[in-house]
């Protein structure tokens, strides 16, 4: 709507109910209280300050969504630029603070007076980010990244009650203003707006026209091409030579097709997608890299691009998919696709809401599934080849399958891997013994001091391990001691042995000098905690140690699942057949992130014997 529009909304005293109609027919769901409160008070404070400047006629996107995310920027004017006519943009964020103050060390955050003591990101970052992420993936601004600007404007505050905030860095994409300094932002947006109708520069920001731009590829070209390193091995190769086949295909005739790979853990379906992204990229074809786990994910960044944050924006999760250009990327890459959604809609948005498999399958010429279906460990997780099929099949789309023999983790262990499905009913004919294999090493510990110190002497020989649990067992906030320390509380407890430790960071921030929940599994400093199934989802270590808790029991020759054990309230929801299914699919995930070999305890000592006949030596 134009200012001037919203002005007389304001007047009426309708616009929080005529701007939650309008969200709920967009985004299919009501907006919160809070949402609603924010709109009534600060949209008529921006609104003021434009008309009072003559920027009656701009045009105003409210929650204008952030392309390939979940985020909305609050308001985004579209306008002409006074001197160039060019269309021009102007990202607003509206905060209706009245004091911040960065957090010691840590410029990019602030805590706000009345909100206790939750870090939250500076509000210059925050608009900085969505401007440059609006740059990168909006076709129309490819090129003209110069058309978008961004600003913060906290209009209930002063800048002597936010002063510290200012020490923050301003630029084109993200500056700071007050309602003390209304005419310094006045004075910023008539430099970019003119008093004409934005109505043609908001229309061509519709529909959504999302892809990576040209810099962006060309960048993460050096950065993820120039470093492709794997061998590509068999199936691997021919998954890879069907991807890029379909690809051509694409280009050279309207065509689409859909590859499914599948292979169990280690078989090397990320490093597949990696050396696709490499080739894409190298070629000019715009793809993208998308997972469910932020782990995953970010782990992949600070592989790929540690010091270049607009690589990282390449790696992107299922949930970003929902309102993309059909087919406006030439492939996109959908890895540990086990972990897909399938949630509820309810009945009366199944028309504009579509399932995430389907976003996934229309968001590309050539959409390629990467999974093992032995990985789904949460309900909700329809990632399976006939589910994907099914989809696939009801669009018309042609599919192909390959799968991945090869084993490039546990050893390259053929029999422990297949020990493993046995020992966990996952393939038939029952838990089976060990016989040994020279390159990978099983070891049963009788307490958890022996699980640790067997682990500890591997860690301290230069190998990387790492402990890992069922979610038996609460997950507390860190704490600070009588020193003001921050620190993690030992919520693995085994009273019965006198052992307990923390689990991993729950943050994206370390903590007390342990690293953050992404970086768990690599970070030399995650070995003194116990990670869960979704931080180790994903991730390979040389060591690996399993404490089997009390979730899953071994009585009369079958295993038991007992919901009453697990602190897992998502899985605990699900139904008692599927339940008992998740909870061993969770331990099979456990169990094979080891390279060299694995260590297991069992909290239950009925398993432990059980585990013991089968698992002979010290």
């Amino acid at each position: 709507m134009a200012v001037h529009d919203l002005v007389k909304e304001c007047d009426a005293v309708t616009l929080g109910e005529n701007l939650s109609r309008r969200f709920r027919v967009v985004h299919g769901y009501e907006a919160g209280e809070s949402e609603q409160r924010s709109w009534r008070n600060s949209l008529p404070a921006l609104a003021d300050v434009l008309v009072d400047v003559g920027l009656g006629n701009v045009e105003m996107l409210i929650e204008y969504p952030v392309p390939l995310s979940s985020y909305r920027v609050d308001v985004l004017l579209c306008g002409i630029h006074p001197v160039t006519g060019e269309p021009s943009y102007v990202a607003i964020e509206l905060k209706q603070w009245t004091k911040a103050r960065p957090v010691p060390d840590a410029e990019d955050l602030v805590l706000v007076d009345g909100m206790g003591n939750v870090a939250r990101l500076h509000p210059v970052a925050q608009v900085r980010r969505y401007c440059d992420h609006i740059a990168d993936f909006t076709k129309s601004l490819h090129g003209c990244e110069h058309r978008i600007s961004g600003a913060a404007y906290l209009h209930n505050a002063t800048d002597q009650g936010v002063d510290q905030l200012f020490a923050f860095a301003p630029d084109a994409h993200g500056q700071l203003f007050t309602g003390s300094s209304r005419e310094k932002f006045q004075k910023f947006l008539a430099e970019r707006l003119a008093p004409a109708a934005g109505v043609q520069a908001a229309d061509a920001l519709r529909p959504e026209r999302v892809a990576p731009s040209k810099k962006l590829m060309d960048v993460a070209a050096e950065g993820i091409a120039d470093r492709s390193q794997f061998n590509l091995l068999n199936e691997q190769r021919v998954a890879y030579a069907l991807v890029m086949r379909a690809v051509k295909k694409a280009r050279d005739a309207d065509f689409k097709e859909v590859v499914v790979v599948t292979g169990g853990p280690g078989s090397g379906k990320s490093v597949i997608a990696l050396e696709l992204l490499g080739e894409l990229y190298r070629n000019d074809l715009s793809a993208l890299h998308a997972t469910g786990s932020k782990a995953f994910t970010t782990t992949l960044q600070q592989a790929t691009a540690p010091n270049d944050p607009r690589v990282k924006k390449l790696f992107r999760y299922f949930y970003e998919f929902s309102r993309v250009e059909k087919n406006g990327f030439d492939v996109l890459l959908c890895d540990e696709a086990h972990r897909i959604r399938d949630p509820y809609i309810p009945p009366k948005y199944r028309g504009r809401h579509r399932r995430q498999v389907e976003e996934l399958l229309d968001a590309a010429r050539v959409p390629v599934f990467l999974l093992d279906e032995h990985q789904v460990v949460r309900p909700g997780e329809m990632g399976a080849v006939g589910a994907i099929d099914k989809a696939a099949r009801a669009m018309n789309l042609p599919v192909r399958h390959v799968h991945l023999g090869g084993q490039f983790r546990c050893g390259g262990s053929r029999a422990y891997e297949e020990w493993v499905l046995r020992l966990l009913s996952l393939s038939p004919g029952g838990p089976l013994p060990w016989q040994g294999d020279d390159h990978f090493s099983v070891q049963l510990a009788d307490t958890p001091q022996e699980f640790e110190a067997v682990l500890r002497s591997h860690h301290e020989a230069g190998g990387q391990a790492r402990m890992t649990a069922g979610f038996c067992w609460p997950w507390s906030r860190p704490v600070r001691d009588s020193d003001n320390v921050v620190g993690l509380v030992d919520d693995v407890s085994l009273p019965e042995w006198g052992w307990a430790r923390p689990w991993n960071v729950q943050s994206d921030r370390s903590v007390g000098g342990y690293p953050s929940k992404n970086l768990w599994a690599t970070d030399p400093a995650g070995f003194s905690q116990v990670g869960c199934i979704y931080t180790a989802q994903g991730f390979e270590y040389d060591w690996n140690g399993v404490i089997l808790g009390p979730d899953l029991v071994w009585r009369d020759g079958a295993w038991v699942a007992d919901r009453q054990a697990t602190k897992d309230t998502v899985v605990a929801g699900a139904s008692e057949q599927e339940f008992a299914y998740l909870i061993r699919n969770t331990y099979k995930v456990l169990l094979t992130r080891g390279m060299r070999g694995t260590v297991l305890f069992s909290t239950d000592r009925a398993t432990r014997e059980m585990l013991r006949t089968l698992v002979k030596g010290p």
